[in-house]
């Protein structure tokens, strides 16, 4: 019975495990109920594309404007600081009423700098993207029979030399019926939601929908002089619109207008509102990001392993050969120390640079601390992609918040470092606040920059500019001081063996010891360079990630090789003599972040085949730099603590005189 009730435990973990790898789904709010005949309004989002990484708005191009003028969604942190612009549009459909040769305008005369810049964005390869009830829109293309999908669809497409806009778009919107109608109704997902009660109310047994996919087909349909004369927006055109994806007719030209029409057709469909984000979450290549995280977690557990059984059973035997030994023969084998017995007085002497490395320490604790909390909380599904923004602005709100943690343990490093002296620790409080985000704000300015010069919607304003540097001067940096105090007050861990006055001279190495640091990295690198294909690629290539799951294991996994590579390499170190470890157990963990760098360069290369432009260049190595230093961070502090328990650890279990 008790073997059968394990059993169960496990399948029950097994599953949930399974379920972590894709992510749960809790959206956040209330399904949308519409009647038949309510209105639909299609939201516009930032123009986008792997060509130039670079978006902007959509009413930068000559495209037609609502009646009532365009108007700003509200935005949150995150949405501002990914360059989403989302704003109305003149798309709008009434629930179940399907319509036709749906006119919407026809643009003045295109200007030179126009007709110019319509070129510039369909060599480009840019893309509109449109959402309606806070879902994408998302459009299918057939090749070699199997079918792709994408979010958003091309401004247009050049053929030979003529360049063709797409400017009819056939609308297909999926809808379920609503299962619920008496207990709320909810007006608007995702942009302030407010729940009515529809209890008691008129009408309110009057069936409804919801809305559970969004699809489009876009058209270059060429309209004749006459057709769209004197019409006004919505009216429906004269003549029919055939709509053929695979031919294309509207070619645009100088001091020539552009009309844009649209069709919609409503159907019902089997998907539930839960499951209506699953055509997105579930792309193509699930099976192979599987059977490849599944693997590489294998193939680096066993190594690890190996590494941590040789590891342990080596200094084990070497600590019972120790203390298996009589006074007499202690004090005898004390005069011929060999390894790193002898650098038991200088082991613990304060490294180059402490004020930094407590710095750094407590900043890696900071980055290391809102990762795990936040691809915890994402795999939960508090952090969907139907709440555009979340993500960022989760990670920025617990950044701010650890910073007790940074302050807590880079002062008490510090006060270790120099045998509980308290003086000295507001200045390194203040580096441990001013370190990794000086750097991140140094390299995010200077991308700011280029990115204004492209007027891109990439930029942050000057406004979000000084409401980031109030939060990280008015919250960020009291917390940290305040977790700078607590680590003052805490006492300090005490070494185990005394420092000699004299530092030991470290004897000549037959290799340098930094070669043996920067290749310790490639370990720690093989456990996640596969995951970092699919972050990477839903980075630069559109594509959304949401197997937080599978991440979490990963940055686990990663945590424990990062932890026993510096452990092997600082007791290789002590082996030959060389009592300078403190920076170099930083480093030999943390250089996982030069190989990230260079894979990084190889996926530009390699994968990016299509990025353009020295700006696109350029911010694409300068965000990969700004996630290098944070990944170095978090990782080099990992290596560091554990070699730290483990010298303490390895001198305190052997009494010297």
């Amino acid at each position: 019975m008790v073997s059968f009730d394990k059993f169960k435990i496990w399948v029950l973990c097994i599953c949930l495990v399974s379920e972590l790898g894709y992510g749960f789904y809790l959206p956040g709010s209330y399904p949308h109920k519409y009647g038949v005949g309510d209105y639909l309004n299609v939201k516009v989002n930032s123009l986008t594309s792997i060509d130039t990484e670079l978006p902007y708005s959509y009413y930068s191009l000559p495209f037609c404007k609502p009646e009532e003028g365009v108007k700003d969604s509200a935005e949150n942190l995150g949405e501002l600081l990914m360059g989403d612009r989302i704003e109305n549009s003149p798309y709008r459909f009434k629930m179940y009423t399907n319509e036709t040769e749906v006119f919407l305008c026809q643009t003045k005369p295109l200007s030179a700098d126009e007709f110019k810049l319509l070129k510039e964005r369909i060599d480009e390869m840019y893309q509109v993207n449109l959402i309606l009830d806070n879902l994408p829109a998302i459009r299918y293309t057939k090749k070699e029979n199997y079918f792709l999908r994408w979010t958003g669809y091309p401004v247009g497409i050049k053929v030979q030399d003529a360049y063709y806009v797409f400017n009819h778009l056939k609308f297909t919107v999926l809808v379920h019926k609503f299962e619920e109608t008496n207990v709320a109704r909810v007006m608007g997902t995702g942009d302030g939601s407010e729940v009515i009660s529809t209890v008691g109310n008129e009408g309110s047994d009057a069936p409804g929908y919801m809305v559970v996919g969004f699809e489009v087909v876009p058209c270059s349909f060429q309209h004749t002089p006459d057709s769209s004369k004197n019409l006004k927006m919505y009216n429906k055109l004269p003549s029919p619109i055939k709509c053929d994806p695979t031919s294309v007719s509207m070619a645009i030209k100088e001091n020539e207008p552009v009309s844009f029409t649209y069709e919609v057709n409503f159907v019902e469909s089997d998907i539930k509102w839960p499951s209506r984000w699953d055509a997105y979450l579930k792309m193509e290549g699930a099976k192979v990001h599987w059977f490849s995280i599944l693997n590489s977690l294998m193939v680096i557990t066993f190594l690890a392993g190996i590494v941590l059984v040789i590891f342990l059973r080596t200094i084990r035997r070497d600590l019972a050969r120790y203390d298996e030994l009589d006074k007499e023969a202690q004090a005898q084998m004390n005069e011929e120390l060999s390894g790193w017995k002898l650098v038991v007085g200088d082991v613990f002497r304060a490294p180059s640079n402490p004020g930094l490395l407590c710095a750094m320490v407590g900043d890696g604790v900071q980055i290391l601390g809102m990762a795990v909390v936040t691809i915890m909380f994402a795999a939960l599904g508090f952090m969907s992609p139907a709440s555009r923004g979340t993500l960022i602005t989760g990670m920025l709100f617990f950044y701010m918040i650890l910073g007790v943690a940074a302050g807590y343990v880079s002062v008490r490093l510090w006060r270790t470092i120099f045998c509980g002296d308290h003086k000295g620790w507001v200045g390194v409080a203040w580096k441990a606040a001013c370190f990794f985000p000086g750097l991140s704000f140094l390299i995010l300015t200077v991308l700011n920059f280029l990115l204004w010069g492209s007027h891109s919607t990439g930029a942050i304003p000057f406004s979000l500019f000084v409401v980031l540097i109030l939060l990280w001067f008015c919250i960020s940096v009291p917390l940290t001081l305040i977790g700078g105090y607590l680590g003052a007050k805490a006492p300090h861990i005490e070494y185990p063996v005394r420092t000699n006055q004299i530092p030991r001279e470290i004897p000549a190495q037959k290799y340098p010891s930094w070669l043996l640091v920067l290749g310790a990295g490639t370990l720690p690198f093989g456990t996640l360079f596969i995951e970092l294909f699919f972050i990477m690629s839903s980075l630069w290539m559109g594509r959304v990630y949401y197997v937080f799951g599978f991440l979490l294991i990963v940055m686990i996994l990663l945590v424990v090789v990062c932890a026993e590579v510096s452990l092997v390499l600082t007791y290789m170190h002590l082996c030959v003599e060389d009592w300078k470890w403190w920076w170099k157990s930083f480093f030999a963990s943390g250089s996982v972040a030069i190989y990230i760098f260079l894979y990084s360069i190889n996926y530009l290369i390699f994968d990016l085949k299509s990025l353009s432009g020295p700006v696109s260049t350029t911010l694409y190595l300068g965000y990969s730099l700004f996630m290098v230093l944070a990944i170095m961070f978090a990782t080099g502090t990992v290596g560091f603590l554990s070699s730290f328990w483990f010298v303490h650890y390895l001198f305190s279990s052997v009494k010297f005189d």
